[in-house]
């Protein structure tokens, strides 16, 4: 099975995000990974999950080695991963699968999302590799060229992985609450402390901060280091691995327990902008889990669809049966929403890369935006699927298991979703965010020139009106209230994007001559932010086979669908 050709959204909007030469450089690349991803991938994934990683602490002479030993199948992926497709170099070695340039940020999510869909937990270290590499670049290129070099590689063997330790007992969510001490030895600093969680425990360059003397208390206090897995002269750093975690989930990448005992280390950038550089390190991995997140929905959904239209229960396959349909629906929504709004966060860093001020202030509100939402969706998602599966859903045989134990890390993984709703306030406050959201969204509604487009747009632009009220009332109200209310704010704004986008894109596919198909989607998305009670059968249970597949839909059904919440989005 090519999961590619199973997803009616991918290429569609990738039709619309890309250059024509982008578009037609990753088609090949689309049909390819699709095709692995579908086959060989998902066997390996299964094979790494249920042979986790191993801590092999010492030689057989008693030497301390701290080597964490793979199965073979996580080799292979991590060649597939990393070499084949150079998912963790495309965004900053040139010439990677051919383009003659940097691969665009669209691109890489895009296939990204394609490979998580089989294996999720190699999808940390690939992430963590690609954003060690964005840091060095962004913040000290000429000291860590080497570094840098060997973090972009598509050559597994001279490959180095990158990982981010950050958290220690004491210190997560508040992260001015480190402990670890750097001590400056003129050429190079040594590190001492504990770090709790650390994922990629064996990478070869690790990102981490310390408390630097003399320069403050809190986050202000910290410094961000280089910390290499060997010294300059080949020898081990001083940094043991106590144990792995025996996590709920993610089980073919191995997380641990690691203790600092002066370990060799080398400043990065300002030291003291450390805690503010590991941020923007922090950004990308928040929406790469957003990215993963939509993956395992698309997985999820995939699987509910393919099982539904198998089984057959009093002699109707569940997939015609009008209860299983409406159970299905919101699924397939929030699946194909998410991608989306994924795919727009690329599209945005792009350009905010490229020097665009306004996407920058763009994707900086998007990020967390969608980390906070999407991440619970997929939760909600995964569950449901397991659900639609029955028994078989609950063993292990099956990859719902896997999918669900998943999903929970993305709403905990750099940051909880209340951290994250605090961070989306904190982009209210000090940013104006959702003026920067309503002002480009809004200009965007009003280029949509279909008619049939025009009625949910003008909706979702009343909508975008009082969401910018709501949000002007929050920041300058008292701050108990205003972080009680956050989170519910974040998930209203967010499925806002998100509605505005399938509006959007419903507008291009019209234009492009491929019918209604994508307005169905977003009016039917529309109907469950703004239709109270909703009505008991939506249109779109009608052409659910369209929304799970592709295929044209009639205008007269996407209209259907509209008219269904017309009378509750007026009032």
């Amino acid at each position: 099975m090519n999961i590619a050709d199973r997803d009616p959204a991918l290429r569609p909007l990738l039709d619309q995000l890309l250059s024509g030469s982008d578009r037609e450089l990753i088609e090949p690349v689309l049909a390819d990974l699709g095709e692995i991803a579908g086959g060989e991938l998902d066997e390996l994934a299964a094979t790494a999950d249920a042979n986790p990683p191993v801590l092999r602490q010492y030689a057989a002479n008693g030497d301390r080695i701290d080597e964490v030993v793979f199965h073979p199948a996580y080799q292979r992926m991590s060649e597939l991963a990393f070499g084949r497709f150079g998912l963790a170099a495309m965004s900053h070695r040139e010439g990677v699968l051919g383009w003659p340039g940097r691969v665009p940020h669209v691109v890489k999510y895009a296939l990204s999302y394609l490979f998580v869909q089989a294996e999720f937990g190699l999808a940390c270290p690939v992430s963590m590799t690609d954003s060690a590499a964005r840091i060095l670049r962004l913040f000290d290129p000429d000291r860590f060229a080497a570094e840098i070099a060997a973090l972009t590689s598509t050559d597994v063997d001279r490959l180095a992985t990158g990982a981010m330790f950050m958290t220690e007992k004491q210190a997560g969510t508040d992260i001015g609450l480190t402990e670890t001490e750097a001590t400056d030895h003129g050429t190079h600093w040594t590190l001492r402390g504990h770090k709790w969680f650390c994922s990629n425990v064996s990478a070869d360059v690790i990102l981490t901060l310390a408390r630097v003397p003399g320069q403050g208390t809190g986050s202000r206090g910290l410094g961000m280091f280089l910390l290499p897995r060997l010294r300059p002269d080949g020898g081990r750093n001083s940094l043991r691995i106590d144990r792995l975690k025996n996590k709920l989930g993610t089980k073919s990448m191995a997380s641990g327990e690691v203790t600092l005992d002066d370990a060799y280390a080398v400043p990065v950038g300002d030291l003291s902008r450390g805690f503010l550089q590991m941020a923007e390190m922090l950004n990308v991995s928040r929406l790469s889990n957003a990215m993963r997140a939509a993956a395992l929905m698309r997985r999820a959904v995939r699987e509910s669809v393919d099982h539904t239209r198998g089984r057959a229960v009093f002699g109707q396959p569940l997939f015609e049966q009008p209860l299983m349909r409406v159970t299905l629906l919101p699924l397939l929504l929030d699946a194909e929403a998410a991608l989306g709004l994924v795919l727009e966060a690329a599209a945005g860093l792009d350009a905010a890369d490229a020097g665009d001020g306004q996407a920058a202030r763009l994707i900086r509100v998007l990020t967390p935006l969608a980390k906070h939402t999407v991440c619970k969706q997929a939760r909600h998602v995964t569950a449901e699927a397991m659900e639609v599966r029955g028994g078989n859903g609950y063993i292990e045989d099956w990859i719902n298991p896997r999918l669900l134990r998943d999903a929970h890390l993305g709403s905990i993984w750099e940051g909880s979703s209340n951290v994250i709703a605090l961070d989306v306030l904190r982009c209210l406050r000090r940013e104006q965010a959702h003026h920067v959201l309503a002002e480009v969204y809004l200009q965007r509604l009003t280029m949509l020139n279909s008619a049939a487009v025009k009625p949910a747009a003008q909706d979702l632009s009343a909508r975008w009106a009082a969401l910018r009220t709501r949000a002007d009332e929050l920041v300058s109200g008292d701050d108990f209230t205003a972080q009680a209310n956050i989170g519910r704010y974040a998930d209203d704004a967010c499925r806002t994007v998100m509605a505005t986008l399938l509006l959007e894109q419903a507008g291009r596919e019209i234009a492009a001559g491929l019918g209604y198909r994508k307005l169905l989607v977003a009016h039917t998305y529309l109907h469950r932010m703004l239709a109270a009670p909703p009505v008991p059968a939506p249109p779109a249970l009608a052409a659910l086979d369209q929304l799970a597949d592709g295929g044209w839909v009639g205008e007269d059904l996407a209209q259907a669908a509209y008219d269904a919440i017309a009378g509750p989005a007026a009032a």
